[in-house]
C-alpha cells in the first residue's frame, strides 16, 4: 500500500536529519540520505549524529553540517551542570538551523524533543515511534515493525514525494584512510572478515566457534571489533590456532570501514560492521539469533542469513541465560556455506574470457 503524501506548502531549503545511534542503523539512514539529496538538490542537509558516530559522516559531500551530540554523557548526573549547558547550546543550534524540514529516523523521546526544538513548520517521524516521541511531529508515517529497517526509512522519503528507486548507500570519500586497508590486500591478498562482538551479549556466536571456522578457512581471516572488544577478539584467535589476526581496536572508524570494503566476505554476528559490509556489497555470512533478520538482516541480494531453528527466537533479548538459539548454530553449517559460495566464485571466475 502507498504510503499518504505529505503535501508540502514549499519546497526544502533546510533539512535536518535526527539520527544519533547507533552504528548500523545510520548506516541504513544512508540510502534516506541519497533519496533527500536526489529529490532536493538545492537544499541543505544537516545531521544530527552521536559522538564516536561522527567518523561515519564527516566530509561527506551530501551534508552541510554535523550536529555532534554527546548523549552518553548525557546519563552521568554528575555533570547535570554541564548537561545542561550542553543541552541549551544544542537548543540553540538546532533553533539557528532555521530547518523547514526535519525528519526524525530515531524515534525516541530524545530525537522527538530535538525535532520539537527546531521549531521546523514540518517535522515528520513514525506514527509508531516510542517514547511518545511522535507527540513532537507535525506529520506522521506508520512505520511497521515487520520490514526492514532500510525500507522503513524510506517509507519517509516516499510520503514526501520522492521516487526511492534503486538503493544505494553513499560513504565519504575514504581515500585517505585505506592503509591498514592497502597494506592487508598487499600481504595477504583476499581476507575474510570476523566480527565477533555485538551489542547485545545475546547476539554472540561463541568466540570458539569462530577459532574453529577461521582455523578450517582457506582464506586470511581478520577479527575487527572496537578497543573493547579486544579481549574478546584474542579469544578467537586462540580458539584459530593463530590463523585469525586480530586488529580490533587498531583502527579508527574510517579505517574500519575500509578494511571491510576491500574483505573477500565477512562472517558476522547482528552487528554495525555487517550492515558496512552489506552496504558496500561485501557477501555476508549473517549468524541470527534473538535478532530478526527480517528487520536488520544484512540488506541486498548475495548473502547468507545462519540460524539454529531455535523456536524461541527471535525473543529481542539483550541478555539470555541460556542463548542456545546462538550457540546451536553449528560450525559445520557455516563453512559448508562459505565452501559453496567460494566454489561458486572460482567457477565463475573460470568461466570469464
Amino acid at each position: 500500500m502507498a504510503e499518504p503524501m505529505i503535501e508540502l506548502p514549499f519546497t526544502p531549503r533546510r533539512i535536518l536529519i535526527v539520527k544519533p545511534s547507533s552504528l548500523g542503523d545510520v548506516v541504513h539512514s544512508l540510502a534516506i540520505l541519497n533519496v533527500l539529496r536526489s529529490c532536493f538538490p538545492a537544499a541543505g542537509i544537516d545531521w544530527v549524529i552521536a559522538k564516536g558516530l561522527e567518523g561515519l559522516l564527516e566530509g561527506h559531500p551530501m551534508i552541510r553540517r554535523l550536529i555532534v551530540i554527546d548523549k552518553d554523557r548525557w546519563r552521568d548526573l554528575s555533570r547535570a551542570f554541564g548537561t545542561m549547558k550542553e543541552l541549551r547550546e544544542l537548543s540553540a543550534a538546532l533553533k539557528e538551523g532555521k530547518y523547514d524540514l526535519v525528519v526524525d529516523l530515531q524515534g525516541l523521546l530524545r530525537s522527538g524533543i530535538m525535532t520539537r526544538l527546531t521549531n521546523a513548520p514540518v517535522r515528520v517521524g513514525f506514527a509508531d515511534a516510542r517514547e511518545g516521541s511522535s507527540n513532537f511531529y507535525t506529520h506522521k508515517v506508520m512505520g511497521g515493525r515487520h520490514i526492514h529497517a532500510v525500507d522503513r526509512y524510506l517509507k519517509i522519503a516516499s510520503s514526501l514525494g520522492c521516487v526511492t528507486g534503486r538503493v544505494t548507500f553513499p560513504f565519504p570519500d575514504l581515500k585517505d584512510d585505506r592503509q591498514m586497508a592497502d597494506e592487508l590486500k598487499e600481504r595477504y591478498g583476499a581476507y575474510a572478515v570476523l566480527v565477533p562482538g555485538a551489542r547485545k551479549p545475546a547476539n554472540r556466536w561463541p568466540a570458539r566457534c569462530f577459532g574453529e571456522l577461521s582455523s578450517r578457512l582457506p582464506v586470511q581471516t581478520l577479527v575487527v571489533g572496537s578497543p573493547g572488544d579486544r579481549e574478546l577478539a584474542e579469544e578467537v584467535v586462540g580458539h584459530s590456532g593463530g590463523t585469525a589476526l586480530s586488529i580490533a581496536g587498531k583502527t579508527d572508524l574510517r579505517g574500519l570501514i575500509s578494511v571491510v570494503k576491500e574483505a573477500l566476505f565477512m562472517v558476522s554476528n547482528d552487528t554495525g560492521p555487517m550492515h558496512i559490509a552489506a552496504a558496500f556489497g561485501v557477501p555476508v555470512f549473517a549468524l541470527f539469533g534473538p535478532a530478526d533478520p527480517v528487520r536488520t538482516g544484512p540488506y541486498g541480494a548475495g548473502h547468507h542469513v545462519i540460524r539454529s531453528g531455535a523456536a524461541c527466537a527471535p525473543c529481542f533479548k539483550r541478555n539470555c541465560e541460556n542463548p542456545h538459539c546462538m550457540t546451536d548454530i553449528p560450525v559445520d553449517a557455516v563453512y559448508e556455506q562459505i565452501t559453496e559460495f567460494i566454489r561458486s566464485r572460482r567457477d565463475s571466475e573460470d568461466r570469464r574470457p
